[in-house]
């Protein structure tokens, strides 16, 4: 019993560019959630700017304790238990559809007790683990379509289309993670081509049944494409196209070295600005450069995972599990930058450790301390 405790306690630190990579992309948070904050805090606290600032800073502690937790959970031992992580996590994606809370027009939430969370980011911490779990097992055969991919994909496919009926751009972005994940550990291209397929006329499906989703899309496009939404809020820049105008308007007018902290315009008419658009008000405050600059945070984060944890793990479950955290991780972050630039479609994702957020915040932590555990064993083994 001794013997795991010493080698526990001699496991050596976790990948302090990581950790400072994090800590950098939360103290960017924190600022530009409290400058953001300040016309929700006129209109829903009677001012008082503090009270969500407390409140981000309270999730970012639990994002942080989770993440310190998960860096000395051995992600192996973790790996066992992915089947039933993941059994737990489907379980609560069905509960939204029957027990769910509305909110911002959909039903994502579940509430127990005073504690009200998003299990789709439960679902996706688990699913990253279990993929990874199977993909080792299954290396020797990996190749092969009924003994490797149906196994995974029985539990891809009920996780993503049961968090898509709710999330669709979450779903999307945890499709892209799990198939550079899947690529990485030599499933046949042709099988991820036909899963892509699958699931791109699955997105089509869900687009046409719904309206708000359809809008989005549509307005984006600056097309019709559905008959269920209603042209002229698709075209009218002061209905569905509003927040990504105000967005742009928002980079625009940081300039090169934006308007200054706290000096924001654009967070009296952005809607949610401290989640969603969290990166144009970053891009007005601090211009192109301070954008840029957040952006290459999540370029190194991409490379340190992939380059060095990814890399040199000590065994193929820490390679692809290492593959995927970072890749859901910078994803994220990646996508909100796009929508906040027009770039892509409104969507909806926070930017990790950035937002405004409270399970998402908290996943994000638990993914990026699982990332911590398997750079503490790629350098102890």
């Amino acid at each position: 019993m001794s013997q795991p405790r010493a080698k526990t306690l001699a496991l050596p630190p976790a990948d302090k560019a990581v950790v400072a990579a994090v800590l950098l992309l939360a103290a960017v948070g924190v600022v530009a959630v409290y400058s953001a904050t300040a016309f929700l805090a006129a209109t829903a606290a009677e001012g008082d700017t503090e009270q969500f600032l407390f409140q981000h800073l309270l999730r970012l502690g639990l994002a942080f304790g989770a993440a310190a937790v998960f860096s000395f959970l051995d992600y192996r031992r973790l790996a066992r238990f992915s089947k039933l992580f993941l059994i737990a996590a489907l379980g609560l994606l069905a509960a939204v559809q029957v027990a769910g809370v509305a909110a911002g027009g959909a039903v994502r939430w579940l509430e127990v007790g005073p504690v009200t969370f998003q299990p789709s980011d439960v679902a996706k911490v688990a699913l990253l683990l279990h993929c990874a779990a199977l993909l080792a097992k299954k290396q020797p055969y990996v190749e092969d379509f009924h003994r490797a991919f149906l196994p995974l994909a029985i539990w891809i496919a009920p996780t993503l289309l049961l968090i898509g009926v709710e999330n669709l751009s979450t779903a999307a972005i945890l499709l892209m993670a799990v198939a550079i994940m899947l690529f990485v550990g030599r499933v046949r291209v042709r099988h991820l081509a036909g899963t892509g397929v699958v699931f791109l006329a699955l997105g089509a499906l869900f687009l046409s049944t719904s309206p708000e989703r359809a809008a989005r899309l549509e307005s984006y496009l600056g097309t019709s494409l559905f008959g269920n939404t209603d042209p002229e809020a698709v075209h009218d820049e002061q209905a569905e196209g509003y927040q990504a105008s105000q967005a742009r308007i928002a980079i625009a007018l940081g300039g090169l070295t934006g308007v200054g902290p706290g000096k924001s315009v654009q967070r009296d008419f952005l809607p949610a600005p401290y989640n969603d658009f969290i990166f144009a008000i970053v891009a007005e405050e601090y211009g192109l450069l301070g954008a840029t600059m957040l952006l290459l945070v999540f370029v190194y984060l991409l490379l340190r995972g992939y380059l060095r944890i990814a890399r040199g793990a000590p065994d193929p479950l820490g390679l692809f599990l290492a593959t995927g955290l970072t890749s859901a991780v910078v994803l994220y972050g990646f996508v909100n930058a796009a929508v906040a630039s027009g770039l892509f479609p409104v969507t909806g994702l926070p930017m990790p450790f950035v937002s405004y957020g409270g399970t998402s915040l908290v996943a994000t932590g638990a993914m990026v301390g699982m990332l911590l555990n398997i750079s503490r064993h790629s350098q102890s083994e």
